[in-house]
């Protein structure tokens, strides 16, 4: 199920796109994916040393990388070098994956077909797109859009004024009213004045039992996925950027912000009005004082509190001194 792509994709050869590519090492681009995800028939990318254990052990057939990078990449890959990863792939993602850089709407929206979900309850004036899959006895209330493909599990409650899209949703699901689930998030590369939109060809995978409480932003991943892990709860007005991960039994308060590609353990639990900044790894069974700003990996059983965050005892003996 979670394998299951929202954008038409076209298919072209890598020498479509670089031109230096010779002929014994062109090949028609199955997909673009993560380092750790990447196929022999895919084309994968390495922008961050932080990547390097994941660059040296990817499964890809070609990188885009850096002259600085490369040397961490296995030596059987086709590494093609260029001065910026991030602005090459955005140009090969908008050959690859049609209209993944902007949210078009969803001209396939209609009144749901009563005999097709005639197990689900919906709301007045709800709206469903094409290949919509919904579970039994799951409750759908008004004024709420699911877009198409979307697949939403059984027995859950979907509530009011809300918009789900380019999203998997498990079984036992609350998610409350007013949530925007699965839309483009924030993703710009700046060259010579100008804006390049960066498309997000991801989705958003919500497992079983978790619950999202209101006015909370949900955006789909860029190239990976933004998963939610089973029996997390989210408070209201909660932002979660692109490719963010957060594992199993979360508790995460009200207004916490969530930068793009940062992993959250199981069992975290988290202060109201923190933010995560992008790119870390937040480890299990870790708690996270409200109102810190937290810029660094965390690991294990740590508690932090602070901006930036530091370990408990820390923070208390630095305000103590003060």
């Amino acid at each position: 199920m979670s394998s299951r792509s929202f954008f038409q994709r076209k298919k072209i050869r890598l020498s479509n796109v670089f031109s230096n590519i010779s002929k014994k090492d062109d090949f028609i681009l199955n997909e673009v994916k993560p380092l750790n995800t990447a196929t022999k028939l895919d084309l994968t990318f390495f922008d961050n040393v932080k990547y390097k254990l994941l660059a040296s052990n990817t499964k890809a057939r070609a990188c885009i990388t850096t002259e600085k990078l490369k040397k961490f990449l296995p030596s059987n890959i086709l590494v093609i070098p260029v001065k910026s990863v991030l602005f090459e792939l955005a140009k090969i993602l908008n050959q690859i994956y049609l209209k993944a850089d902007v949210d078009y709407p969803d001209n396939s929206l209609n009144k749901p077909n009563l005999k097709k979900y005639k197990s689900v309850i919906l709301g007045k004036n709800t709206l469903i797109g094409k290949n919509v899959q919904i579970g039994k006895n799951t409750i759908i209330g008004a004024n709420t859009i699911i877009e198409q493909q979307v697949i939403i599990g059984s027995n859950c409650v979907i509530g009011s004024n809300i918009v789900v899209k380019n999203s998997i949703i498990g079984d036992n699901v609350v998610i409350q009213d007013g949530n925007k689930i699965g839309q483009k998030g924030f993703g710009f590369i700046p060259i010579k004045g100008k804006n390049i939109k960066f498309p997000h060809i991801g989705k958003v995978i919500i497992a079983n039992d978790v619950e999202i409480a209101s006015g909370c932003t949900i955006d789909r991943g860029s190239v990976d996925d933004t998963i939610i892990g089973k029996n997390t709860y989210l408070d209201n007005q909660i932002h979660i950027a692109h490719n963010v991960k957060i594992g199993s039994n979360c508790m995460i308060a009200g207004q916490v912000g969530f930068a793009g590609s940062s992993t959250i353990g199981d069992n975290v639990s988290i202060g109201g009005q923190a933010g995560i900044s992008g790119h870390l790894r937040i480890g299990n069974n870790v708690k996270i004082g409200g109102g810190s700003g937290v810029v660094n990996d965390i690991e294990d059983n740590q508690t932090v509190m602070g901006y930036p965050a530091v370990p408990l005892k820390d923070f208390l003996k630095k305000n103590r001194n003060e």
